[in-house]
C-alpha cells in the first residue's frame, strides 16, 4: 500500500477528511503545555516527523469518500495537524478559528526589548473567533501593509496564533529591533501572544509543502518555496503570485516584508486595522520597556494555567511567575532582578494593579504605568518614551539621560507654572502657545486635551484637538485651522473653552500632548467627539504622552504664589 509525505496529501479531496483524525492522533503527545516543549530550544520543533498517511479506501468507496472530503476545504484541513488546541467551523462562506491564542511551542526566549507582557491565553472563541474567507475574492485595487494595518493582525498561523504586521505601530521592523523571541512572536498590551513574521518553524511539523498561515483575506502563505522545492518565481509587489497548482498564494520570507506584503484579495480596513478580527482580553495595565533586559526561559507549569518567565538584566537574575485562579484571575508574582519581590492579583477588565515600583525603570515589573508615566503600544529598543510634567524641560533621570524625552512646555508659562489670565474667562479667551519636543519615533500625528478634575473627581475638558500633522512641534497663540477641534465639557461647543476658576484658590490645569502611530481614526463629527471619545480612539495608537500642569486663580484673590504643583517624583 503506497504511502504520501504529508506534504502533498493536501492536494487530493479525497484524502483529506481520514488525514484530520490521523494527524491530530499523531500530534495528541505534543500538546501545549509538555513539559519537553516548554523546557527545549526552537530545535524541539525538528522532532516531529512528517505525518505518512496510508491509503485506507478500497476503490469501491472512492465516491463516498470524496462526497465526505468535499465538506472539509483545503483551508479548514491546514488547521486539523493542531487539533483540538485548533478547532474550526463553517458558517456561511467563512472559516471560524478558535484557539487560546497560546502555541504549543515555548515563548519570549530572546526577546531582547521587553515591554513587561507575558503570555496569557486569550478567548478567541465563539464571535470573537477569527474569521477567513473560504472564497478568497481579487480586490480590483490591491493593498500594501507598508505603513498601513499597524494594528491587529494581517494573517493567522495554521496553529491558532495572529501575525500582525512586520511594523510595529510605530512603524519600526520589530524583527530588527529584538523585539521578537526566537519563534518570531512577543506579546501585545493586552499580554497577547502573536507573530510579526511568518512561522516557517511550523514547517518543522507541517512539511515544506504546506501553508503555515493563511491572510486575512483567504489567501494561503507557503514558506521560502513551492511544495515540490523550486524556488518561487514572478512574485507580486504583495510576494504572492499564481501557479496552476495552487492558484492565487504569498510566500514568507527572510527580510521584509516575512509574511504576506499587503492584500491581494479584498479586507475591510477600519481605523487602522483588517475588519473584522478579534479582541484580545487586557488584565493589566501594559507597562514600558524593562531596559537591558534579555529573556532566558519561559515554563509551563500547568497549561493554560501556570507559568513562569526567567529574565536577566545585566547578568542578575528575574522571573515573572503567575497562575489562574479563577475566571479572569490571574495572581502574579514579580521577583526582580535586584532582588525584591511583590504580588499582585489582577481581573479581567479592571485593569488595574497596585504595587511600588515604576514600570520599565529599576525594580523590575511594576503595576501600571502612574499618569506621569508613558504607556507605548510596543517597546522600543532604546527605552520607551516618558511622560513629563512641567512648564520646561524637565530634569533628566539618571536611567533614562541618554535618550529623547518627550517635553511639553508654553514659552507663556513660566517656572511657577501660573497661566496667565488672558489665556482664561478673565482675559482674552484665547488657547496658549505650546511647544514639544523629544517626539517619539514613528509619530504619525498628535493630538491635545486640556483637562481638569474638580473636587468632587469629575473630569472637564476645555480643549481637544487631534490629527495634527507629524510634522509640527507646536501650536501658536490662539491656534486656528491646525488640525481638527472637537467639543469641550464647559460650553458644549466647539474649540477652546477658557477656565474661569470657580471657587475660592489656585486651580490645577492639565495639558497633555499625544504622540499617535496614525492619525485618529473617528468617524464622528467634530461636535460629538469629546474627551472620552478622543481618549478611547487614541488607546491603541498612542506612542507617548507629554504634560504640561499649569495653575490659575482669579484675580480678585489675589493669591502671589500659587500652591505647589505634582511633580513626577511626588507621586
Amino acid at each position: 500500500m503506497p504511502l504520501l509525505p504529508f506534504h502533498r496529501w493536501i492536494r487530493f479531496p479525497w484524502l483529506r477528511a481520514g488525514v484530520a483524525l490521523l494527524v491530530g492522533v499523531g500530534l495528541r503527545a505534543h500538546e501545549f503545555g509538555d513539559p519537553r516543549h516548554d523546557e527545549a530550544a526552537q530545535r524541539v520543533l525538528r522532532e516531529f516527523q512528517p505525518v505518512q498517511v496510508a491509503l485506507l479506501a478500497p476503490p469501491k468507496e472512492e465516491r463516498r469518500l470524496v462526497a465526505a472530503a468535499e465538506a472539509v476545504p483545503a483551508i479548514a484541513a491546514a488547521f486539523a495537524p493542531f487539533a483540538p488546541s485548533v478547532r474550526t467551523r463553517i458558517e456561511g462562506q467563512y472559516l471560524h478559528v478558535e484557539s487560546s491564542g497560546l502555541p504549543a511551542h515555548p515563548m519570549m526566549v530572546g526577546i531582547t526589548a521587553w515591554q513587561q507582557q507575558v503570555p496569557l491565553p486569550q478567548p478567541y472563541t465563539g464571535a470573537n473567533a477569527w474569521r477567513l474567507p473560504l472564497h478568497p475574492v481579487p480586490a480590483e485595487k490591491p493593498i500594501s501593509i507598508r505603513d498601513r494595518f499597524l494594528r491587529g493582525a494581517v494573517a493567522l498561523a495554521v496553529n491558532g496564533i495572529p501575525i500582525f504586521n512586520p511594523q510595529n505601530n510605530r512603524g519600526e521592523i520589530s524583527q530588527e529591533i529584538g523585539e521578537l523571541d526566537q519563534w518570531g512572536g512577543h506579546c501585545g498590551r493586552a499580554d497577547d501572544y502573536h507573530y510579526h513574521v511568518a512561522p516557517l518553524h511550523l514547517q518543522d511539523v507541517l512539511g515544506a509543502g504546506a501553508p503555515v498561515a493563511y491572510a486575512l483575506d483567504g489567501y494561503p502563505i507557503y514558506g521560502l518555496k513551492e511544495p515540490d522545492g523550486s524556488t518561487p518565481t514572478g512574485l507580486d509587489a504583495w510576494q504572492g503570485h499564481e501557479t496552476a497548482v495552487l492558484g492565487y498564494h504569498y510566500h514568507a520570507s527572510l527580510s521584509y516584508p516575512y509574511v504576506n506584503g499587503g492584500f491581494r484579495g479584498v479586507v475591510v480596513e477600519r481605523e487602522g486595522q483588517v475588519d473584522p478580527q478579534p479582541r484580545a482580553q487586557e488584565v493589566r495595565e501594559a507597562l514600558t520597556q524593562l531596559r537591558g533586559a534579555r529573556l532566558t526561559h519561559f515554563t509551563t507549569v500547568a497549561p493554560e494555567k501556570s507559568f513562569v518567565l526567567r529574565y536577566t538584566v545585566n547578568g542578575r537574575p528575574g522571573s515573572v511567575s503567575y497562575e489562574a485562579t479563577g475566571p479572569g484571575i490571574w495572581r502574579f508574582r514579580f521577583t526582580s532582578h535586584e532582588g525584591t519581590t511583590r504580588e499582585e492579583t489582577y481581573r479581567a477588565g479592571e485593569r488595574r494593579g497596585g504595587g511600588g515600583g515604576k514600570a520599565g525603570r529599576k525594580g523590575g515589573p511594576a503595576g501600571p504605568p502612574r499618569r506621569s508615566e508613558a504607556t507605548p503600544a510596543e517597546p522600543t529598543q532604546g527605552g520607551g518614551p516618558e511622560e513629563l510634567s512641567g512648564s520646561g524641560a524637565a530634569e533628566p533621570e539618571s536611567d533614562a539621560a541618554s535618550r529623547p524625552r518627550f517635553v511639553l512646555r508654553s514659552p507663556a508659562v513660566g517656572a511657577d507654572g501660573r497661566l496667565p489670565a488672558e489665556f482664561t474667562g478673565d482675559g482674552e479667551a484665547v488657547s496658549p502657545p505650546l511647544e514639544w519636543s523629544g517626539v517619539p519615533v514613528g509619530t504619525r500625528s498628535f493630538a491635545v486635551i486640556m483637562d481638569h478634575v474638580d473636587p468632587e473627581g469629575k473630569a472637564k475638558w476645555y480643549w481637544t484637538l487631534y490629527n495634527l500633522p507629524a510634522e509640527i512641534r507646536g501650536l501658536p497663540r490662539n491656534v486656528q485651522g491646525v488640525g481638527i477641534t472637537g467639543n469641550n465639557s464647559i460650553n458644549r461647543r466647539l474649540g477652546y473653552a477658557p477656565p474661569h476658576s470657580k471657587g475660592p484658590g489656585a486651580k490645577t490645569y492639565v495639558l497633555t500632548v499625544y504622540a499617535l502611530s496614525a492619525p485618529v481614526p473617528i468617524e464622528r463629527p467634530p461636535a460629538e467627539v469629546s474627551r472620552a471619545v478622543l481618549l478611547a480612539a487614541m488607546e491603541k495608537i498612542t506612542l507617548g504622552r507629554a504634560v504640561l500642569e499649569v495653575v490659575y486663580s482669579r484675580p480678585e484673590e489675589k493669591r502671589d504664589t500659587p500652591p505647589p504643583r505634582r511633580r513626577k517624583d511626588s507621586q
